[in-house]
Formats: C-alpha cells, sequence, structure tokens
C-alpha cells in the first residue's frame, strides 16, 4: 500500500482541535478582560476554596504519581523500550537529559531560584521567628523542594503511556484520546469523547504557554531597565518580547536535532558558567556553606515538606502550606505538555531510562541553581548590604533580582549574564512548547515524523497573538487563575494515562518481547 504524502501548509494544522481550543481561549478572557478586578477575585475565591476543602488531595496526588514512577521504573516494565528493541536513543544521554531539564525548568527557576526564600524567611512555619537564621533555612530548602521529586512525577509520568503508543504501537497520532483508547474503546477515541479530551489539552497549554510568554517578559526587562538606568517601558517590553518571539520560533522551525537540542545543551552550558563565576568572583565561601546547610534541613524534612498541611496552626497557615497546594495545581496544568515533549524525544530509551532522567536531571540542577542563586540574596540579607526582605513589602518579587545581582562584584557584567541565560531559558520553554503543540495538531504521522515546518510556525504566531492579546485588553492574570484550576481534569486524566500504559504493556506482554536482548533473563 503507498504511503500517504505528508500533508503541507494549514492541511497539517487539526483545525477540529485546534480551532476550537483558540476560540474557547478569547471566549474565556474577554470578559475577564472587560471585568479584570472582579473576574480576578471570584476566580481567586474559587481557587482558594479548592485548595482550603481539597489542599491534602493535591498532596496525595503528587505522592502517588511519584509512587507509580518508582513502580514503573523499577519492576519488570523499567525494561521495556519505547521503540525496537534494537533501536539506539537519538540522543546522547547528556543531550537528553538536557531537552529535558530545559523543557522541565524553563525561565521560571531564574526567578524563584534567586528569591522563592524571600517568602517563606518572611512567613515561616511551626512558630520560627521571621527572618532569622532557622526562617533562611526553611526558605531555600524550600525553594529546592518546590523542584524536586513529586512536581517532576507530575510532569513525566502520562509520558510513558504517549511515548508506547507513538513508539512502539506506531499511531500516527500523538494525542491524550489515542493513549486512552485501550481503555474506553474506538468508539469514544474517534468520537466526540475524544475531540473533548484533546481540547481541553490543548486549552489548557496553549493559555499556558500565552500566559508564560506575557508574564515572562519582566524577568528580563526588570534586569534590562535596572542595567541601563532607566524604567520598564512599553517599548521595551514589545521589543523585549519581539528578539523572545524570534528566537523560540526560529528554534521551532528548525526542529528538535537543529534547533532545540543545540539551544538546551547551550543553555546548560552557559549555566554552569555563570554558577562558577559568581562563585568564583562572588562570596563562594558563604554560598557553598549554606547550600550544604540548605541540602541537610531539605533532606532531613523531605518528608514534612511533602505532607504539609498544617491542620494544627488553627488558621495560621504559613507559606508554605498555601503556596505548595498552589505549586502542585499549576503544576498539573503543564503536566501533559512536559509528558508529550518527553514521550517524542524517547525514542529507544526505556521506561526506567525515561521516568529517572527526568526525576533525578532536573532535580539536581534545580538544587544547584536554587543554592547559588538563593545564597547570593541570602548573603547581602545576612551581611547588612541589602534588606531583601524588608524590600519584599514595597516590591514584587521579581523586581528584587537587579538589586540582589547588584550586591556582586561586576554587577554590570553579571545582569548582562544573566539577562542572556534567562532569555535562553525562556527560549528553550518555548519552542519545547510550540514543537509540542505543532506535533499534538498535526494530522502527519508523528511516529516517524516531525511537523511540518509550517505548522511549528503557525503555533508560534498563534501563541505570540494570544499573549499580545492579553497583554493588551487585561487578561494575562485572570487565565492565569483559569489555568490553576484547569489543571484538576488534568489530574484524573494522568491517573488514566498510568493505568492505560500498564494495561497496553500487559497486553502486549512488552515486559517479555520488547525489551533489549541483554535484559532478558
Amino acid at each position: 500500500m503507498e504511503e500517504k504524502p505528508d500533508r503541507g501548509g494549514l492541511k497539517s494544522v487539526d483545525h477540529k482541535i485546534f480551532l476550537p481550543s483558540v476560540i474557547i481561549i478569547v471566549l474565556i478572557s474577554i470578559p475577564f478582560a472587560l471585568y479584570e478586578s472582579e473576574s480576578l477575585e471570584i476566580l481567586n475565591n474559587i481557587f482558594d476554596q479548592i485548595v482550603s476543602q481539597f489542599g491534602w488531595g493535591y498532596i496525595w496526588y503528587a505522592t502517588i504519581l511519584l509512587a507509580a514512577g518508582l513502580y514503573l521504573s523499577f519492576s519488570k516494565y523499567g525494561k521495556v523500550v519505547l521503540g525496537s528493541p534494537e533501536e539506539k536513543p537519538q540522543f546522547t544521554l547528556f543531550e537528553y537529559a538536557s531537552l529535558l531539564i530545559a523543557m522541565g525548568l524553563g525561565s521560571t527557576i531564574m526567578r524563584t531560584g534567586m528569591v522563592q526564600w524571600t517568602g517563606v524567611a518572611d512567613n515561616p512555619p511551626l512558630g520560627v521567628t521571621p527572618g532569622s537564621p532557622e526562617a533562611l533555612l526553611w526558605g531555600n530548602s524550600y525553594a529546592m523542594y518546590m523542584w524536586s521529586f513529586q512536581v517532576f512525577s507530575i510532569f513525566v509520568m502520562a509520558a510513558p503511556a504517549m511515548a508506547y503508543i507513538i513508539h512502539v504501537k506506531k499511531r500516527p497520532m500523538m494525542r491524550i484520546s489515542e493513549a486512552t483508547r485501550v481503555i474506553f474503546g474506538d468508539r469514544f477515541t474517534d468520537g466526540a469523547g475524544g475531540v473533548i479530551l484533546d481540547i481541553l489539552f490543548l486549552v489548557s497549554i496553549l493559555s499556558g504557554a500565552a500566559v508564560t510568554l506575557g508574564l515572562g517578559t519582566p524577568i528580563i526587562t526588570t534586569n534590562l531597565a535596572s542595567l541601563l538606568n532607566t524604567e520598564v517601558t512599553f517599548t521595551m517590553t514589545m521589543i523585549v518580547t519581539i528578539i523572545w518571539v524570534a528566537l523560540f520560533s526560529l528554534s521551532a522551525y528548525r526542529g528538535i536535532e537543529k534547533g532545540i537540542k543545540k539551544l538546551s545543551v547551550l543553555n546548560i552550558y552557559m549555566a554552569a558558567f555563570l554558577a562558577l563565576f559568581i562563585l568564583i568572583v562572588g562570596p563562594g565561601v558563604f554560598i557553598m556553606d549554606y547550600f550544604t546547610d540548605t541540602i541537610g534541613h531539605l533532606l532531613t524534612n523531605y518528608m514534612s515538606f511533602s505532607f504539609y498541611t498544617e491542620s494544627v496552626a488553627a488558621g495560621q497557615a504559613s507559606f508554605i502550606r498555601d503556596h505548595l497546594i498552589f505549586w502542585l495545581a499549576y503544576s498539573a496544568t503543564w503536566a501533559m505538555l512536559h509528558s508529550v515533549f518527553a514521550a517524542k524525544i524517547s525514542k529507544g530509551r526505556t521506561i526506567k531510562e525515561m521516568i529517572l532522567t527526568y526525576l533525578l536531571a532536573p532535580t539536581a540542577i534545580s538544587w544547584i541553581a536554587t543554592g547559588v542563586l538563593g545564597g547570593i540574596g541570602v548573603n547581602a540579607q545576612l551581611n547588612g548590604e541589602l534588606d531583601v526582605l524588608a524590600m519584599l513589602q514595597e516590591k514584587e518579587a521579581v523586581e528584587l533580582i537587579p538589586d540582589i545581582l547588584q550586591t556582586l562584584p561586576l554587577s554590570g557584567l553579571m545582569m548582562i549574564l544573566f539577562i542572556i541565560i534567562a532569555m535562553i531559558f525562556l527560549t528553550t520553554t518555548l519552542d519545547s512548547t510550540t514543537f509540542t503543540i505543532a506535533v499534538y495538531t498535526s494530522k502527519n504521522d508523528m511516529s516517524e515524523n516531525e511537523p511540518s515546518k509550517f505548522l511549528r510556525i503557525f503555533v508560534a504566531f498563534v501563541i505570540t497573538a494570544l499573549a499580545l492579546l492579553l497583554m493588551q485588553i487585561g487578561g494575562l492574570a485572570p487565565l492565569e487563575v483559569v489555568s490553576g484550576i484547569m489543571g484538576i481534569p488534568i489530574i484524573f486524566i494522568q491517573f488514566l494515562m498510568v493505568y492505560a500504559a500498564k494495561k497496553m504493556m500487559d497486553q502486549d506482554e512488552a515486559w517479555k518481547y520488547n525489551i533489549r536482548k541483554n535484559d532478558n533473563d
């Protein structure tokens, strides 16, 4: 039978899921933008109610997914190859880890790593005195915990099912509906049920990408304005946005091998250079001492962080309790995107390699980044050079970053390096996002091909247009809360995906036949 040629142009876009998703986002955003303060109050009240009533559920959700990841990794399913057993992985382990780190951490680590400790130090748990040395340890250890095994298990645990359908089953469509076919059957998957599942995914991810583009820009503009000794202006914001869009569009256009991979690897090298540079010319001894103390505090209290509800706090919940639930809920919003990307690049890897690399590599990098970046601000706080906690009452956390960087020697050069690396991190987040959405919405066979270059640029254009529209009409903040709320249905889909992966492997007895020869007992 002759193979059908790949569709190009708009014909490559599956309009029945893409178009409704964009329309839904716009229809949601317009009324929110017209009544921004009122809608924000309503949405925040809804979200606060979810957090207060079901915070324990989010904690168990992350814990169960982590347990499921460890089970799949170290059981008979761990040795199942995602592809032909003879197939070699597409990327080296370093390249593979770099791609997952760039996608898993993104630009957020550049902000949270430097200032996340402030929220906890200013409002610590368990009756600890605000601003005390103990509060500073709680602050940075929590900032490390934010980027640890539970969050990365949320990001990766839908990937085994997606990778299995695309690399082993060789199904052409890389979609949630296709992965759950083994559970719901052909009628649901090929009918309205499957379309609704896929639209839910796209609404969640397109809105999240637009929010990332809109809210990520201040990480660059605040530092640039401080470097140039000027104010953040609309013109500066637009210039930064245009450069950023051009970078992630070009990277996505060039594809994984020639664009996204190279940028992700460059990202790791430059981040390592910045960390070493800070240690050499900055307060390196203090940072390493504080990093060591923080790791010890984190490991000692890891289980406390993992199951932290403050049920006996008598209404005096600390920053950690409220933020932890928000962070898990927000992570759920992005879960499927991360899993689809991880699945696409995992051809030739085993289930165990995929899950453990996603759990370990981003965690290690995030702990190092938080130790170094957080140590700068804490050092300035302790030696009296900068009262970061007092400034927190007057400024947003992201606005503190330039002030903290200016406490370092060669501060101008430090800020330039920080801006460049933050821009690359932002780019690797959105080029991966753009590529993944293109994969998901393509009508072409994704088991053997990448999405068309036209589709990648088209997706980049849609994300940018949505972000600029929302920035102009004031709908970004409400949409951010909506994105968090939309993580709730994603949670149920994730558990279905874990079950689907196990069921497909059991039906095929993949743990017997789809393994490397040296793994056969």
